[in-house]
Parts: C-alpha cells; structure tokens; sequence
C-alpha cells in the first residue's frame, strides 16, 4: 500500500497467507424442493404420517385400553371400574332410541323386553330422565315467571326445583330397578339389571308431553293429563314384565300389582309437585 493507495497481489505467495480460490464464476445453488408452504405437509416422516391426520405414538401405548400391560385385563368386580364394561349399553343410534320411545307410547303391547333384550340401553334412559328435569324445572319457572309478572310482583328462582327433581328422576330409575332386581332374584325369576335400568326408563318418557300439557290453567285439566300419563306408565311396565314373573309361581300377580301401583303413585307425586303450577 502506498501513497493511500492498495496494492494488488496477484498469484503472490507470501508467507503465512491462504492461497487465493480461483474465480469459478457464479455458483447456482439448487434447493431440494420442499412443502412446507402446505399445512399439514404431505408427505412427513417419524409420529406425524401423513395427510392431516393427528399425532400417534409410535407404539399405540397411549391409545390402548389396556390395564397394567397389554395382555392384562381387569376381570370380576374390578371390570366395573373401567369404560369398557358400560359400552355396550351406549351402543345405540338415533332410529333405535327413537324406536324404543315410539314403543314406549303403545303400552299394551308388551313386547319391549323382547325387542331389548339382547341389547338393552342406558343411553335412552339417561337423557330421558335429564329431559324431564330440565323440561320440569323450566315450565314451572316460566309460569310462576309470568304469574309475578302479570300481578306487578318481584319474581325469585326456586334452584330447590331442580335438585328436587333430579333426585326423584334420578333416584326412582336407580332405586327401583334396584329393588325388583333383587325381589325378582328372591322368588328364582331373576331379570337382569341392565334391562330393568332400560325399561324404567323409557316409562318416563310419557310424562315429558304431559308436563308440557301442564301448563294449561285447569285443574282437572292436570289432573287427567297425569292419570293418563301415570296409567301409560304403569301399564307399560307391568305388562312388559307379567309374562316373565309369571314364572315367579303364584304370587306373580301381587308382584305386577305392586310394579303399577308404584308407577301410579310417582304419576300422583308429579302432579302435587310438578304439574300444580297456577298463572
């Protein structure tokens, strides 16, 4: 460098320098095509496969139902505590449910258990008991709602209603079947529990429509529309389960007698609770 000028080295060797690269012109650098601009890629490697499925485990442990290992699984009393064990009474679809409560509507057929028998649900029951809490909770609130507003009164929310009703919906589906599981099994005319936990509860579906009747202020209004509902029940229960007491021997009628009582008197307590509603 002289005079603030650099100088040019060219193809010098100088001590302790890098000899220069020669001049190749310019280099293009080709990039593997890629497809990442998509989302989810379609071709992937590793847990991801492709297309826009979800991420697997590669060894499928997480999604096996298994207990402890993959051949290990829960039996006896421990099965009871495992989803597996309560599959097979929600293995129903829409056109089965519907067809169950259509069942339930014609009582003097009696030929529910037959039709559930290799297949009784607990998936109809279930919305059909949290059905009429809802419907029974929300009809009463809405009356009283519009009485207080129609006499210029502060209205409250009565939260009781619901709680009270699920606890006799929820408890007379579960504690009855209960208990005529265990007389059926006294007098050797066992039944099985699952299809009595099914039968009960398409017996309550009648009473939806008839609390939505309720609504109508007259007395013997109500008063009809819950002995014909409570008369539907009842006989839809008895007859579905007189041909198999009868085997019971002879105290078969006292057993039927007392199964449309009991069914009666719910439709009894209904009325004084649920479908005593006044504008």
């Amino acid at each position: 460098m002289m005079a603030g000028k650099y100088t040019h080295l060219d193809d010098q060797k100088v001590s302790g320098s890098v000899p220069a690269v020669p001049d190749q012109g310019e280099v293009a650098i080709k990039f593997s095509d890629s497809n990442l601009h998509t989302f989810p890629p379609s071709q992937t490697q590793g847990k991801i496969s492709g297309g826009s499925r979800p991420p697997r485990d590669a060894d499928d442990t997480f999604s096996k139902t298994t207990f402890g290992s993959e051949d290990a699984q829960p039996s006896g009393w421990f099965r009871s505590f495992t989803p597996d064990a309560y599959k097979p009474y929600f293995d129903v679809d829409t056109s089965d449910v519907l067809e169950r409560i259509k069942e339930s509507l014609f009582p003097f057929r009696g030929s529910f258990t037959e039709k559930t028998a290799d297949n009784p649900d607990l998936y109809g029951p279930f919305w059909i008991c949290t059905t009429l809490i809802f419907v029974a909770a929300s009809i009463s609130t809405f009356v009283t709602y519009i009485a207080h507003k129609l006499k210029n009164q502060d209205w409250a929310y009565d939260i009781n209603l619901v709680t009270w009703s699920a606890g006799v919906f929820y408890g007379y589906v579960l504690i009855v079947p209960l208990g005529l599981y265990v007389i059926l099994k006294y007098f050797s005319a066992p039944s099985g529990l699952a299809q009595l936990f099914c039968l009960y509860g398409y017996s309550l579906f009648v009473f939806i429509p008839a609390l939505c009747l309720s609504v109508v202020p007259l007395e013997i209004f109500r008063w009809v529309i819950a002995g014909i509902a409570g008369f539907m029940s009842a006989t839809f229960v008895a007859l579905n389960l007189r041909a198999h007491i009868v085997s019971a021997g002879e105290r078969w009628f006292l057993i039927v007698a007392a199964i449309f009582l009991l069914q009666v008197a719910l439709s009894i307590v209904l009325k004084l609770y649920l479908f005593t509603v006044t504008v």
